[in-house]
């Protein structure tokens, strides 16, 4: 019988196949991100439609808190550290990602029953967190980091708001049907 190479982590054991399985779903949370999007500019920068959300919460989904959290937030923040428009907030957004697919993740993973009420729920969820988590940095760091009057702000958090609305509804109407349909096919995978 052939061993694993086991990585020790305060959790417990991360072996060779969490690491593969959060590398690959982050890869496939980057790849969404950067080929599937439409960017939008805003009074202030910009802003963007995509499909790295509906990755995210899959990640959840599929993986469970931990290691979709790991997913999402590593995929997203390569993203950002790999265009020069989103460099400064790569830390900010590996967090938000985490918590998106960690709170998808938690309340899918909560019990067996009820199963598409709690795709449904996770989905809407840890959309909605990310969704209030950029807001809130967007708005401060507009108003009182780059101190810009305060009507200029309120414009552009109202474009993110309406834009980020937009791509927490499409990963919703996206992530869950195509998280319970691939759940099975995981769950073989995962054993």
């Amino acid at each position: 019988m052939k061993e694993t190479k086991v990585v020790k982590t305060k959790a417990g054991k991360t072996g060779i196949r969490e690491i593969t399985r959060i590398g690959v779903m982050a890869a496939a949370v980057y790849a969404a991100s950067a080929l599937l999007q439409i960017p939008i500019p805003t009074a202030i920068d910009n802003t963007r439609l995509h499909m790295g959300n509906v990755m995210c919460l899959l990640a959840g989904m599929l993986l469970g808190p931990l290691e979709g959290g790991l997913a999402a937030g590593i995929g997203s923040m390569f993203f950002d550290l790999t265009n020069p428009a989103y460099l400064a907030s790569a830390p900010f957004t590996f967090a938000f990602k985490f918590a998106m697919a960690w709170i998808c993740g938690k309340t899918v993973s909560e019990s067996t029953r009820h199963l598409k009420q709690r795709y449904a729920a996770g989905g809407i969820l840890g959309s909605a967190a990310y969704v209030v988590c950029y807001l809130s940095k967007s708005f401060v760091e507009h108003r009182f980091v780059l101190g810009l009057p305060l009507e200029a702000v309120m414009l552009t958090i109202a474009q993110k708001a309406l834009v980020s609305g937009i791509n927490a509804v499409v990963a919703c109407l996206v992530a869950v049907p195509l998280g319970l349909v691939l759940r099975p096919a995981i769950a073989k995978i995962l054993q």
